[in-house]
C-alpha cells in the first residue's frame, strides 16, 4: 500500500468518526484507491454505490480543508459516478 493511500485511510477515519451510511470508493490518481463504510475507511478497490476520483493533488486539498468537494466537482477535477445524493453527503462529511 502506498503512502498516500496510507495517510488518506489515516485522515479519512479521523473525519468520518463512526463510519458512514454507504459504501463509497475514492479512486486517488494512480495510486490505488480507499473504501467508506460503517466501518470508516480502509485501502481496497471493491464495487461501491458511488465512486469518487480525483488526482493526488485534489484528494489531499480535499483532506486538509484547502478544497471544497463541490467546488472541485463543479470545475471537474473530482468525478462522480454513482449515487450523487451519497457523493453530496460524503462531501458535507469531508468539508
Amino acid at each position: 500500500m502506498s503512502d498516500v493511500i496510507e495517510k488518506a485511510v489515516a485522515a479519512l477515519n479521523e473525519k468520518i468518526e463512526g463510519g458512514f451510511d454507504g459504501l463509497a470508493k475514492f479512486v486517488i490518481g494512480d495510486e490505488g484507491a480507499v473504501m467508506i463504510d460503517n466501518d470508516g475507511a480502509r485501502a481496497g478497490d471493491e464495487d461501491a454505490d458511488v465512486t469518487l476520483t480525483a488526482d493526488t493533488d485534489v484528494f489531499q486539498a480535499i483532506l486538509e480543508g484547502d478544497t471544497n468537494p463541490t467546488a472541485a466537482f463543479m470545475t471537474g477535477k473530482l468525478k462522480v459516478d454513482g449515487d450523487m445524493g451519497l457523493a453530496m453527503k460524503l462531501a458535507s462529511t469531508l468539508a
